[in-house]
């Protein structure tokens, strides 16, 4: 793609990245037959190469976002998706979160879009708020129909949708501190506790940190550690995104400098792929770039950082038939496509793939709640391709995922990692369901 831009307007950081980005676009539009909103929306506008000219326009003529604009990048998901396909290597996810940056410093939103956004920020990285908030949404669920029938409030409406009708109790494996191995040593790492997550569904870390210490793995939970910061980086508040992620750093280099770190194991696909991005999105910052560059190289996720280890057999196979659904953080953010469903094969279960599985299910961070509409077609898109597969349980490695198809699906959905902690010999994941003569628990 040919460009204009002037050599003032190249010296801006993001301006001149976006420009190398743009000038790999060849036009082919291979992204429109994968992106998830075009595919639902059938707006060229609502494709990547649409939202491309958008940006490219915007950028190349100085000029403040516009209501037009907003609308089609605020309905990406940034799934990803294009960038699997994309035969020219096009980075859209770096020019999209430029993108929102500029949309961020340069335009004014509605109020209620406005203040809705501020408080998904205020709350959702933070374990504390968002706990007193799931609770407080028990009381305003009833209400939910009634936000629904106001635009101005459908998020509203969304959040309260999604959020549980109970939350668990806080887990003592979110405390900083050593969890000792419980086989002889032969590695250590430390575990991303993350911000929802820890909330919505504790058993995923607990699963992890069980089976790692199985395996003769020391799990440290590091003190100091914050949200990886993609929840506040997909709303364009990049100095807030980019606090999280020094905070984080400086958490884990002190791990690494104490004794040392094999990896950082991450349990949520979608902050596994921000906190790898960590090199590039610090690559300005002198003091951080190359801590920053450090980490991301030792993040893995869970699945990832599994198949590095000599596994046993498993002591629970349960022949389980589980379809698999590739959170798109997971197959396109950080390509890992294979090592899920190896591992889950591996323990004893038979694994399906459901068709279309390149498109997302529409949980994509706060998606599910600013883009309700779109993000329940998604979901209902996925729950019918899933339950097509015939089989009896759900698995996937992103606590977005789990909530969103759990609201269209009556299978039990669960974590990749609590799957394999169970066939090696820890508890049966909650809500699964198994005939009594495939399973015997373990002594």
């Amino acid at each position: 793609m040919q460009t204009n831009f002037t050599p003032e307007q190249l010296l801006d950081p993001g301006v001149a990245e976006s420009e190398k980005i743009l000038r790999k676009c060849v036009h082919c539009g291979f992204c429109t037959a994968t992106c998830p909103t075009y595919v639902t929306l059938g707006n060229e506008l609502d494709s990547p190469r649409g939202r491309i000219y958008l940006i490219k326009d915007m950028l190349e003529n100085g000029r403040p976002a516009d209501e037009q604009i907003v609308k089609h990048i605020d309905r990406c998901l940034s799934c990803l998706s294009c960038m699997t396909t994309c035969p020219s290597g096009v980075n859209y996810m770096h020019l999209v979160d430029n993108a929102r940056a500029h949309i961020e410093k340069t335009y004014k939103r509605p109020v209620l879009n406005r203040l809705t956004r501020a408080m998904l920020a205020f709350v959702l990285p933070h374990p504390g708020r968002f706990r007193f908030a799931l609770n407080a949404a028990r009381v305003g669920r009833p209400f939910a129909p009634l936000f629904r029938s106001l635009q101005a409030l459908k998020p509203v409406a969304a959040m309260l949708e999604l959020a549980p009708t109970s939350v668990p109790a806080r887990s003592r494996f979110a405390e900083p501190g050593s969890h000792v191995p419980r086989a002889a040593r032969k590695g250590r790492v430390a575990i991303l506790t993350g911000c929802a997550q820890p909330v919505l569904k504790p058993g995923i870390n607990e699963a992890t940190i069980r089976l790692l210490t199985r395996l003769g793995i020391e799990v440290v939970v590091p003190k100091g550690e914050s949200c990886c910061g993609s929840l506040v980086h997909h709303m364009g508040r990049e100095e807030a995104a980019l606090d999280d992620a020094r905070r984080n750093i400086d958490a884990w280099m002190r791990e690494i400098d104490q004794g040392g770190l094999d990896a950082i194991v991450v349990t949520t696909s979608g902050c596994g792929t921000t906190i790898k991005d960590y090199g590039y999105m610090l690559r300005l910052d002198a003091r951080y770039k190359d801590k920053a560059a450090r980490v991301s190289a030792l993040a893995k996720d869970v699945t990832e950082y599994l198949t590095m280890l000599d596994l046993p057999a498993p002591s629970q196979p349960t022949g389980l038939t589980v379809a698999y659904h590739s959170a798109c953080s997971m197959q396109h953010g950080q390509k890992i496509i294979r090592q899920p469903k190896d591992l889950l094969k591996a323990a004893g279960f038979v694994v399906k793939e459901p068709a279309e599985g390149h498109l997302c299910c529409g949980s994509a961070g706060t998606y599910n709640i600013m883009q309700a509409e779109i993000a329940r077609t998604l979901r209902d898109r996925k729950v019918r391709n899933i339950e097509a597969t015939g089989a009896s349980l759900i698995a996937t490695g992103n606590i977005g995922c789990i909530t969103q198809i759990a609201g269209g699906s009556k299978l039990p959905i669960v974590h990749t990692v609590e799957l394999l902690d169970w066939a090696y010999g820890g508890p049966k994941p909650e809500g699964v369901q198994v005939p009594r003569t495939s399973y015997q628990p373990a002594e």
